[in-house]
């Protein structure tokens, strides 16, 4: 198992085979900046060849989930002047997030976004690319990007992936917030918590069903989930039976169907590691 990173944005806690990431910028809200998607690109990179990690946790510190964009790196920017060759600041600090939301999403790792209090711009993007979404009763889900005169232009394509075109564009071109309950009829988040301790029993939950799942088996299901509608339907039908007879011959597929035979739960479910 691999140290963990040092992080000044994030906090990181490991228990068993779950990563706790705790976006740790409370004074602003937990708005996103440089430092944080450079921290949290570091960390997805970092525990991709880590075997004993098997999902990770994503919440925030006090109270709010992620407000969005730092504003100050946003100003920042704005001081800056692109040398020659290089590419516009604005363009950079962007395109930054993009990239680490796109890791995110793609990560072999369960990812499991924990939303109260502000889920807006960057931080909406994060949840919408979290393979399980719960939020807690003080959640409010925005797009506010047209508002403040930009666009939600990493994100975008995210939010429509997640919630299709038609409710993406509401959410876009109005600049829309939303409590919990709607986010979840939306699919943005899969389970809405009524309370605190709701939230807690929901995640619990989650973490002990990702307990019971071959790593490598929800690996590769991930993986097989993402190219749906990237690639043509017969080859990648093709492919996933080759991936399917490598599983069952494999050892997560031998030990899987030899506990479901003696009644035992498979070795993986005690996995704390």
């Amino acid at each position: 198992m691999e140290s963990l990173p040092h992080c000044e944005t994030l906090l990181l806690e490991k228990q068993g085979p779950i990563l706790i990431i705790t976006i740790n910028r409370p004074e602003v809200r937990n708005a996103m900046s440089l430092q944080m998607v450079a921290e949290l690109s570091t960390v997805f990179t970092q525990i991709e060849s880590d075997l004993h990690i098997r999902a990770v946790v994503i919440r925030g510190a006090g109270g709010h989930f992620c407000a969005g964009g730092d504003i100050k790196d946003m100003a920042g920017a704005r001081g800056q002047r692109a040398g020659a060759g290089e590419a516009d600041p604005f363009y950079r600090l962007n395109r930054a997030f993009g990239q680490m939301i796109q890791q995110v999403n793609e990560s072999s790792k369960v990812v499991i976004a924990v939303t109260e209090g502000a889920v807006m711009g960057g931080g909406f993007g994060l949840a919408c690319v979290s393979d399980v979404a719960i939020a807690g009763p003080t959640a409010k889900f925005g797009m506010p990007e047209t508002t403040l005169g930009i666009i939600p232009a990493q994100i975008a394509p995210f939010v429509v992936e997640r919630i299709g075109l038609t409710q993406a564009r509401r959410l876009a071109l109005l600049g829309l917030r939303i409590d919990a309950d709607e986010a979840c009829k939306l699919g943005i988040v899969h389970q809405a918590a009524s309370s605190e301790q709701d939230l807690e029993e929901m995640l619990g939950h989650a973490i002990e069903r990702v307990r019971q799942c071959a790593p490598v088996a929800t690996a590769e299901t991930k993986a097989l989930l993402h190219r749906v509608g990237h690639e043509a339907m017969s080859g990648l039908l093709d492919d996933a039976a080759e991936k399917f007879a490598e599983a069952i011959k494999g050892s997560e597929g031998t030990e899987g169907t030899m506990a479901f035979m003696q009644k035992r739960p498979p070795a993986w479910a005690g996995d704390s590691e």
